[in-house]
């Protein structure tokens, strides 16, 4: 599994946190669920939400991995 620079945006007035991969935007994430969906998309293969929570290569901005909208739009 390739390791690339990923960062984790604030939630956003939508409700959902923007995604980063290696300086590139991938998507809005709503829970960690679609984080690892998101970095599977990215080449970032075998991670679930249990990997994505607990990953110190993530860069979380505005809160760490528990911060959440209470729903999406």
């Amino acid at each position: 599994m390739p390791v690339l620079p990923v960062v984790v945006y604030p939630t956003s007035p939508t409700g959902g946190r923007r995604v980063r991969v290696d300086g590139e935007i991938v998507g809005l994430a709503y829970n960690l669920a679609d984080v690892a969906e998101l970095l599977r998309r990215a080449g970032m293969e075998g991670m679930d939400a249990d990997d994505v929570a607990r990953s110190e290569l993530i860069e979380w901005r505005g809160g760490g991995p528990q911060v959440w909208a209470e729903s999406p739009p």
